[in-house]
């Protein structure tokens, strides 16, 4: 069976790529060898480190999302040691991180641009099934960042600009000595004055603060097209949140949440309808008016002779395909209703009625002959031999 690494690492499914890493780094300065020589805890520590591995890498922890194990093909016989079969394959960076909150011998990658892309957003809209099959515009009231209109963005007040961080002199990062089990390690971490962006911003936008991005209410309009369902989504390019620094939006996504039906129930593109159909229009025949999504009532036909569970299928008056145009079928179910209660004066009718049919008593069906056979198709036989 495939390894829990969420449970190994004690995070749920959906958490964020930072919650991992806490994870692993609270346990790894619990469970490493050098701390923790119990037999029990190398071996966590080999599976926490696994897990990490694994977790860590979108596309390992996509084959995990997806019920698979990616290390299945080649476990490790034991502790290994840092890149060893069965160890920790993550490099020795992952490890002083754990212990000591930053990369071994600094990272060199540089300040970090305080310009970055916004999040996307998700509102849901709830829609009639009509709404859905022909498709509606819609105003929708969204609160989003958006870009600041005082200093479009840059976070700073007038003419000012951001100067040179004089923690980290514009590298972004701070670099400290520690002695370890290894001897000094040189560790870095992010400028705790910048952020790890290299620069400060002296005289802050008044409107956002040095964001370069403020919360405002927007209304728009949303072209929902034909054929949605629930749980489809309609994409809006960029109308999502401004990023930081006035960086690019996000898009925006409206789910659709489809309502249900009173009359109608869909499957796909097929919509279904059940019709009460008294005993003696079963057996007579009729009609009866349908609801539809697009039609309004469009009238049905009850064949004589109509069984319990019998089915009608009406082309072309179901759901439309998304964009497509091709609809769907409108299907009828016939539930045959027999009257529960009698009054005298009808059950007399009835059992004369009953008499000019001598052969329709109850009987046991025979496999394979009339197991199928109802007794308004027998009534149905009687009348056309009359």
């Amino acid at each position: 069976m495939a390894r829990d690494y969420y449970r190994i690492l004690g995070v749920d499914s959906k958490a964020t790529d930072q919650e991992i890493k806490r994870a692993y780094r609270r346990l790894a300065r619990e469970l490493h060898p050098d701390v923790n020589p119990d037999d029990s805890a190398q071996e966590r520590f080999r599976d926490v480190s696994d897990a990490y591995e694994v977790l860590s890498d979108p596309e390992k922890r996509r084959i995990v999302d997806m019920g698979g194990d990616p290390l299945d093909s080649s476990p490790g016989p034991g502790f290994g040691g840092f890149g060893g079969a069965g160890g920790f394959t993550g490099g020795l960076g992952d490890v002083f991180e754990a212990f000591f909150g930053g990369a071994a011998g600094g990272s060199g990658r540089g300040p970090r641009s305080r310009v970055r892309p916004g999040n996307d957003a998700l509102i849901r809209m709830q829609l009639d099934l009509e709404e859905c099959a022909a498709g509606v515009s819609k105003e929708i009231t969204v609160d989003t960042a958006v870009l600041c209109d005082k200093c479009h963005g840059s976070g700073t007040d007038g003419d000012t600009r951001p100067e040179t961080c004089p923690t980290c002199h514009g590298v972004g990062e701070v670099q400290s000595v520690q002695r370890s089990f290894l001897g000094q390690v040189m560790t870095s971490r992010p400028c705790p004055t910048c952020g790890g962006v290299g620069e400060v911003i002296v005289d802050p936008c008044t409107k956002c603060g040095g964001d370069g991005r403020v919360q405002k209410r927007r209304t728009m309009t949303v072209k929902i097209p034909a054929g949605v369902g629930d749980g489809m989504r309609v994409r809006l390019a960029a109308q999502g949140e401004v990023g930081p620094g006035g960086g690019p939006a996000g898009d925006l996504y409206v789910e659709v949440v489809e309502r249900e039906h009173e009359f109608l129930v869909r499957d796909g593109g097929t919509l279904h309808a059940t019709v009460r159909v008294p005993m003696f229009d079963a057996a007579l025949g009729g009609a009866v008016s349908v609801p539809t999504v697009l039609d309004g009532q469009i009238e049905v036909e009850i064949p004589a002779g109509t069984q319990p569970g019998d089915t009608r299928t009406v082309r072309g008056h179901g759901m439309p395909q998304v964009n497509g145009g091709v609809r769907g079928n409108l299907v009828v179910h016939f539930d045959v209703q027999v009257p529960a209660k009698l009054d005298k004066r009808q059950a007399e009718k009835l059992r004369a009625f009953k008499e000019l049919f001598p052969e329709a008593s109850p009987s046991v069906a025979r496999r394979g002959t009339d197991a199928h056979e109802g007794v308004f198709s027998r009534l149905r036989n009687s009348f056309a031999g009359r």
